[in-house]
């Protein structure tokens, strides 16, 4: 059977300029987990089973805004996030295209990601400043924990930048059959995906990365300091500017420490170290 989704499509033309952006992580908040930005307007997308007519009703009621509903099964959608989907480079160090682009030069890394409507092509502000911050981390022979892994594009770098071991987990049945997929298609071997909505290991990593957002965060907080190694790495992102200083303090509060934050269109991904 075909899975059905809801396309909901808000117009917000002369809008303040950061108002996409307050709609992403509040409808990601509800359960969207796709979203296309356009000039005139953002379309987001749910699982029909997770949608709520009321809930997007009193969010919009905020911004005094209306949206159009449409109900869309997961083909159509993949068709439609192929059709708006371009290559993106982060600076020389990454690049991440789909199988039907053309391969991009003068890049350390290159990914190839299926495009399909979960997060993690790298366009977006907070999967951007996250690979920007890998950068500059040494991955070789690390254990790595990517929490809401989407498309798997983090757990993918990871095992490119050399880690031994990566843990790709979401709740998102459709992310993981995706991730799955990303996965071979970049040939990584050391990469394992699996369904949950929170942190379930007793294992300890070296490196953990969760982009996802701020309410899944605080609720597996103290579940952090259990699966990161003595001198172990938090890279946190999914946050706006806006979350920075409180996200900060209950990190500080959970042992570990502020290293730097990057911010990208009004959304940021924050590195900790142990304490």
């Amino acid at each position: 059977m075909t899975q059905q989704y809801q396309e909901v499509i808000i117009p917000i033309a002369n809008q303040v300029d950061d108002l996409s952006e307050m709609l992403i992580a509040q409808l990601a908040e509800l359960g969207y987990d796709g979203f296309l930005e356009e000039p005139n307007e953002l379309k987001a997308y749910i699982s029909s089973e997770l949608f709520s007519q009321e809930a997007l009703t009193n969010l919009l009621a905020t911004y005094q805004l209306s949206a159009v509903t449409n109900s869309i099964e997961k083909q159509n959608w993949n068709i439609l996030w192929e059709s708006n989907f371009s290559p993106m480079q982060v600076d020389q160090f990454v690049g991440v295209r789909a199988s039907f682009h053309q391969p991009i030069q003068n890049v350390q890394h290159e990914l190839i990601i299926t495009p399909k409507m979960s997060f993690g092509t790298g366009h977006h502000g907070t999967t951007y400043s996250v690979m920007k911050l890998m950068e500059s981390i040494n991955f070789s022979g690390k254990k790595v924990f990517d929490f809401g892994t989407g498309t798997g594009i983090l757990a993918i770098l990871a095992e490119k930048l050399g880690a031994a071991l990566v843990v790709g987990v979401d709740n998102d049945s459709w992310c993981i059959e995706n991730a799955e997929e990303n996965v071979h298609v970049n040939k990584c071997k050391n990469i394992h995906i699996a369904l949950s909505d929170t942190i379930t290991t007793n294992e300890q990593y070296d490196i953990v990365i969760a982009n996802i957002n701020r309410h899944i965060l605080e609720a597996n907080m103290l579940l952090f300091p259990q699966i990161i190694n003595p001198d172990g790495i938090l890279i946190l992102s999914g946050l706006l500017l806006s979350d920075e200083l409180e996200m900060i303090e209950l990190c500080k509060q959970s042992g570990f420490k502020h290293e730097q934050t990057l911010t990208k269109e009004g959304w940021i991904a924050i590195q900790f170290s142990v304490n």
